[in-house]
């Protein structure tokens, strides 16, 4: 199911594979570890940032969507939703 924040999601984990690109190539030509942990660093937060976008969507628009238009029963959305929560 696509949703209308996919794009974006798609664009910051984009972005987090050229900062991992860039990682492996500061390694190689070895450069200080304070540089490679603030690339590492800016990897590590564009990917947390697109799992927050993809969840919060999932939880607006399949969990609350499903429920209130009578999709899902609340009961499968918070089971859904307790097997999100571990990823938060």
């Amino acid at each position: 199911m696509e949703h209308a924040s996919h794009p974006d999601i798609v664009k910051r984990l984009k972005r987090a594979h050229g900062h991992l690109a860039g990682v492996i190539a500061m390694i190689e030509e070895g450069r200080p570890c304070v540089d490679l942990a603030q690339q590492l660093h800016a990897v590590e937060s564009a990917i947390t940032n697109a799992k927050r976008v993809l969840i919060e969507d999932h939880m607006e628009h399949c969990l609350a969507d499903g429920v209130g238009q009578g999709g899902k029963s609340t009961k499968d959305a918070l089971a859904e939703f307790k097997l999100l929560a571990k990823y938060l």
